[in-house]
């Protein structure tokens, strides 16, 4: 069983919030939320908050308990961006993009299947022999 929650318009940079997302995506929801507690990162705190509401989703509508459930997708997408501008030299105008997130949770309780790795295919060069000359000395020209 699939438990959704979303977060939407957050006034932070996706880029920021995919390194809080990226360390918490395929764990169990207690190590996922033990990891958010102590992670130094100021996106961590609405990515935890966005956890226990999708594990209250999971309680309140389909009675599954927390322990059970895993992290099966996490997604930051970007939102719609502010545009402002900024005073500069010689009365120029810069641009302040503001940006939004969109976050996107998803908790099953299957145990999410690890994806193998690719494997890197090494291709080998052949080195052929050019036939080189010998540079003409001074001497014998």
């Amino acid at each position: 069983m699939d438990v959704h929650a979303s977060l939407r318009f957050l006034r932070m940079s996706p880029r920021k919030v995919r390194l809080v997302v990226d360390a918490i995506r395929g764990l169990s929801v207690t190590a996922a939320e033990t990891k958010l507690n102590f992670l130094p990162k100021l996106a961590a705190q609405p990515v935890h908050k966005l956890l226990r509401s999708a594990m209250a989703n999971a309680d309140h509508n389909f009675h599954l308990k927390p322990e059970t459930l895993f992290v099966k997708t996490i997604v930051a997408d970007g939102g719609p961006t502010l545009k402002r501008s900024r005073p500069r030299a010689f009365g120029r105008a810069a641009p302040i993009r503001k940006r939004t997130t969109h976050i996107t949770l998803v908790l099953s309780d299957e145990k999410p299947v690890a994806k193998a790795k690719k494997s890197k295919k090494v291709i080998k060069t052949v080195a052929t022999k050019k036939s080189v000359k010998a540079p003409k000395s001074e001497a014998n020209a």
